[in-house]
């Protein structure tokens, strides 16, 4: 035999108890006498005295409305009746009664006159189907033959249609509002009045629960929820080309607001002509009619074009652009462009780029671009990009690049380079570089360069993997090749040597880069007793280690010298190679001695007081090289290397 916990049954007995409840709560009967009391109030009473729940959206109930009620003894179902009197409906739902907005008449029609013209003219006034108020700023518009108006701040409309059609009907959009359809009489002159219905906010659902009727602790009942759908609340960004700078110069504000209207209707066409935005073949729906061809004598402003737009001044779309659009200033595209767009001043386009742009000025992609851009100034391209990008002064892309970037001043990327950067002034890449940074001025990538850089003066990469060539070339950690006077890798080579050799008793290097290639500055003096003959140096060198272990490495050492001898007027040009073997004593210091081979350039004739003019000494066997001018040696050179 199955025995129970002690509670189930009670639990049973209750669920029983609230279904037999719900199935005859429409015929309860109460009494009830309230005077310019509150609805809230009110409802309240009635779920305490009919044992049942109330639940509506706040949004809909003005709870603080008083009203005065009497019932004596009547079901439920006549008192909801009698208390929503058309204003509200009902609907039960187990215990709960679900309060819901009457829906309105959505037009009346006050009068009707035939027309004997070719047109006829509707005239009314758009109404809030809630609160009574007259509605401006209104879409009135019907969509077959394209005939739009808006209506005045004080909610009053005209339209004019055309009386050959045998039906016809009106579509009223406003913001906030659901969009309402209604039929007319055509051929009639005629006015009318049209209710609107506001869209409902999803607010948090009310439940007034009877005083004294809680369900039991272990059963937990969850209000009906009701979903309020619908069209989103916020503005749509469809319409951002209407938000540019140059939507807010050259758009009305009647072309803002019937395009935020009718965002949801669009059509299509094969041509439209317009002299300005508004004043076109498709009237003031222009902007929401997609046309194959496009012609606008001063300026247009339509929702798309599929083949080709030709502009005398500025084009403005709201959506794509495919094939040709060219103007003499301006084109604005809130979609993307494929094909090719021509603009005497600037481009601007807010989604994606596949083709040819080209402006006098500037250049604005809000997205991607695939293909190239071409301008006077500036190219931007807030996405990736590839192809070529020219300009006349600045090119900037927010992501990856892939292709050509040329420019007079600058170039600039946030993500990754593949490709060629070249301009005069600086090229900047915000993450790694694939290919070559040409510039007269700097070069910088803040991440991994794979290629070359090359610039007259400034190199800079993050990990150099690759070839620089500059004045002063810097890098984080190289394990590619720097080329310039002064080679800097923070996380590389940095030695000072003291050394001597067979011209000058002390030579003093800095050594800086990686062991592939290191650059050598040293300065060097020679002055001794017996001759009281004195020599200064200075040069420049490069290096590059080959490691035999631990602790033994073998480097070829190529340096050239300036020997001053009192006088600038001569060139004493001293070049050595050097190969040095080198032995650690520890992880700072090093010796380091090897020999060397030396030519030596000088057009000097004569010594100088107190300079040495025989280099090397006398005693030092030399040989004549291409001329007398020139000769060479072997010699020497020893010292330490510390860090």
């Amino acid at each position: 035999m199955i025995k129970f916990p002690g509670t189930l049954p009670a639990v049973l007995f209750c669920l029983i108890t609230i279904n037999a409840s719900s199935q005859n709560l429409l015929d309860r009967r109460i009494s009830i006498e309230v005077n310019n009391q509150r609805l809230a109030d009110v409802l309240k009473s009635i779920s305490i005295k009919g044992n049942f729940y109330f639940s509506y959206n706040s949004n809909i109930i003005q709870r603080d409305s008083l009203i005065n009620f009497s019932a004596v003894n009547k079901p439920i179902k006549q008192v909801l009746d009698q208390l929503c009197s058309g204003r509200y409906t009902w609907q039960q739902n187990n215990n709960y009664i679900i309060l819901h907005k009457a829906v309105q008449q959505p037009v009346v029609i006050t009068s009707q006159t035939p027309s004997a013209e070719k047109m006829y003219t509707v005239t009314g006034y758009i109404v809030n189907g809630e609160t009574g108020e007259k509605l401006g700023n209104v879409s009135i518009y019907e969509k077959q033959r394209l005939a739009s108006t808006l209506s005045d701040d004080k909610g009053f409309f005209k339209i004019k249609l055309k009386s050959r059609y045998s039906t016809a009907s009106l579509t009223i959009s406003r913001e906030m509002f659901e969009d309402t359809i209604v039929t007319i009489q055509p051929k009639y002159d005629q006015e009318v009045t049209i209710v609107m219905t506001p869209i409902a906010a999803s607010e948090p659902m009310v439940t007034i629960s009877p005083v004294g009727s809680e369900l039991p602790d272990t059963i937990v009942v969850k209000p009906p929820i009701e979903t309020v759908t619908g069209t989103a609340l916020g503005r749509e960004e469809l319409n951002l080309v209407e938000k540019t700078r140059w939507g807010r110069f050259l758009l009305s504000a009647k072309q803002n607001v019937q395009s935020i209207n009718l965002k949801k209707f669009f059509a299509d066409r094969s041509f439209q002509l317009s002299l300005t935005p508004g004043l076109s073949t498709h009237g003031k729906l222009s902007p929401q009619v997609v046309n194959n061809f496009s012609l606008n004598i001063l300026g247009g402003y339509t929702a798309g074009v599929s083949v080709v737009e030709l502009g005398g001044l500025f084009n403005f779309d709201k959506k794509d652009v495919q094939y040709v659009q060219a103007a003499g200033l301006l084109n604005a595209t809130g979609g993307s462009v494929t094909g090719t767009q021509l603009a005497g001043l600037h481009n601007n386009v807010l989604k994606d780029v596949t083709g040819v742009q080209a402006a006098g000025i500037s250049d604005y992609v809000k997205g991607n671009v695939t293909g190239a851009q071409l301008a006077g100034i500036y190219n931007h391209v807030g996405g990736s990009f590839a192809g070529m990008q020219a300009s006349g002064l600045f090119n900037h892309v927010n992501k990856s690049f892939a292709g050509a970037q040329l420019s007079s001043i600058a170039n600039h990327v946030s993500d990754t380079v593949n490709g060629l950067q070249a301009t005069t002034i600086v090229n900047y890449a915000g993450k790694n570089v694939n290919g070559a940074q040409l510039s007269s001025i700097a070069n910088i990538t803040r991440g991994e360069m794979k290629g070359i850089q090359i610039a007259h003066f400034f190199n800079y990469a993050r990990k150099l993997q690759g070839v620089q060539i500059g004045l002063v070339n810097v890098s984080d950690t190289s394990e590619g090749y720097s080329i310039g006077l002064v080679n800097i890798v923070f996380k590389g080579w940095h030695k000072i040597a003291i050394s001597s050799n067979e011209v000058l008793d002390i030579n003093a290097a800095f050594k800086t880069g990686n062991s592939k290639l290191y650059s050598i500055l040293l300065t060097g003096y020679r002055k001794r007793q017996e001759d009281s003959a004195k020599v200064f140096s200075f040069g420049y060198g490069f290096g590059h280690e080959f490691k035999l272990g631990k602790r033994f490495s073998l480097n070829p050492e190529y340096t050239s010298q300036y020997l001053y001898f009192s006088s600038w007027k001569y060139s004493n040009l001293m070049n050595k190679l050097h190969l040095q073997f080198n032995v650690k004593l520890g992880k700072y210091v090093s010796l380091f001695a090897g020999p060397s081979f030396t030519v030596y350039y000088s057009q000097q004739l004569k010594t100088l007081s107190a300079y040495k003019f025989n280099i090397p000494s006398h005693s030092w066997h030399t040989f004549d090289l291409w001329n007398a001018d020139v000769k060479g040696w072997i010699g020497w050179n020893a010292g330490i290397s510390i860090f």
